[in-house]
């Protein structure tokens, strides 16, 4: 797994420290946290709550997609910064919250809380992925291909394979994403799934006229979730940014460093949006024509049959296959990635009620390796009892939408209480954030009078 080396990528040591580059060339090669969290957006976020979104609803709901890919980034950049700043992981920061503590602040309880219910999630990837295994091979139940799914990946995770397997993953994402926008590209000359006034109409910002719970389950899946804005700072650390910049003495050359890597990481951030918005708005744009056009809402053990419509409508036939397989790379990379990462949000988590030593890097390992299992076995459990992919991801969905605000709240009080002040935002962003912040909690606002 990344980071599994003999160095501890959370310790600050001066001989690591390193100046950031200018020029782009030198930027481009040090992105990576994004993508991982590209790799762990682009699969029941986008192609389950996206395209189910666009069957029930339309194009109605384009606004909302464009508002959740862009409006989050903000807040992730954010939490970056700190972590850049300070070398301090997102629970570490949620633990300087005042309020409530057991052990650790209520905060960090809340985040527990929210990660147990997206672990529906992860079932539901997995039971998806079962399902396109099962008709390859009808022989095998699904139930069997769920278990021998989330063995092999503990397997590979545990063993340290993660990276090669990854990138194999990430290179397959970005097929199926390439593939996905070209059949969006096709859907423009099928004016019966498609229409330029629907998609206008889409940019109005119009409530739903049905099925608010999974406008927000999207809002809260789509683009960066509230799991990636808790994971994203613990892959800017073991990328090696706040490594790079070095121990906060607030001097001069630290700052100038600090600033520089932060930029790097801005870049990140932005690469990483351009990708999965485009994605997500592809996946909507083909539910929206094709599915809602064929009244086709993906539900049940036929949830990948209906979805493989996206394909098949705009394709052909013979892209049925093409669809499976892609479908495949897309669930099981975000499998490898959100696993990956939660098992290091849970490690640092015991170490902080003091468990074990956090500063014991061989024990943290074992820890976190200990959560893969955990962290498989669960969702496991969820899918055996629940076995409704589309249910468990808008179960994941609204856990994360209701934490969001909560987060954006977080990332003010960051702002103002705990950030460094020598590598403060620009007041351009610090406005983004406000706008950012406040967009999650009206959003949240909206559902709760919706629901009443």
């Amino acid at each position: 797994m990344p980071g599994a080396q003999h160095q501890d990528p959370y310790a600050l040591h001066p001989g690591h420290i390193a100046d950031p580059p200018s020029a782009f060339r030198g930027i481009i090669r040090l992105v990576g946290p994004g993508l991982i969290l590209a790799s762990s957006i682009v699969g029941s976020g986008e192609l389950i709550a996206t395209t189910v979104l666009g069957a029930e609803n339309g194009y109605i709901l384009l606004w909302l997609i464009i508002v959740s890919c862009l409006v989050k980034t903000v807040v992730q950049n954010e939490l970056g910064r700190y972590a850049i700043g300070t070398g301090k992981t997102t629970l570490e920061a949620f633990n300087s919250v005042p309020g409530p503590r057991l052990k650790v602040s209520w905060l960090v309880w809340m985040w527990c809380a929210m990660v147990t219910a997206t672990l529906f999630q992860v079932g539901a990837m997995l039971g998806g992925i079962s399902e396109i295994l099962n008709r390859a091979f009808p022989a095998v139940p699904i139930t069997a291909f769920v278990w021998l799914l989330a063995g092999l990946t503990m397997v590979l995770l545990i063993v340290g394979k993660y990276v090669l397997v990854e990138r194999i993953a990430m290179g397959l994402v970005v097929s199926f994403t390439l593939l996905t926008v070209s059949c969006c590209f096709l859907l423009l000359k099928l004016p019966q799934y498609f229409s330029w006034g629907e998609v206008l109409n889409g940019l109005t910002f119009q409530p739903p006229a049905g099925g608010m719970a999974t406008a927000v389950a999207a809002f809260g899946i789509t683009g960066v979730g509230a799991t990636e804005l808790v994971m994203y700072p613990y892959w800017c650390i073991e990328k090696g940014y706040a490594r790079y910049a070095g121990r906060r003495d607030d001097s001069p050359g630290w700052s100038k460093r600090a600033l520089g890597w932060i930029r790097v990481m801005g870049f990140d951030v932005l690469f990483s949006m351009v990708v999965y918005t485009f994605a997500t708005i592809a996946f909507y744009f083909l539910g929206a024509g094709v599915l809602k056009g064929m009244g086709l809402i993906p539900e049940g053990s036929e949830m990948v049959r209906v979805l493989s419509s996206i394909y098949t409508e705009t394709l052909g036939g013979w892209s049925f296959g093409l669809f499976m397989v892609g479908a495949f790379a897309v669930l099981y990379s975000t499998v490898f990635a959100s696993t990956a990462a939660h098992c290091r949000v849970w490690a640092d988590l015991i170490g902080m009620v003091g468990i074990y030593d956090r500063n014991n890097y061989k024990l943290r390992l074992r820890a976190t390796r200990a959560f893969v299992v955990i962290l498989l076995v669960v969702p496991c459990l969820y899918f055996m009892w629940i076995k409704e992919p589309v249910l468990m991801v808008k179960i994941g969905g609204i856990a994360q939408a209701i934490m969001l605000p909560v987060i954006g709240g977080f990332a003010l009080y960051l702002r103002y209480k705990r950030m460094p002040s020598s590598i403060l935002p620009k007041p351009w962003i610090t406005v983004a954030l406000w706008v950012s912040a406040v967009l999650m909690a009206l959003m949240m606002g909206y559902s709760a009078i919706d629901r009443l």
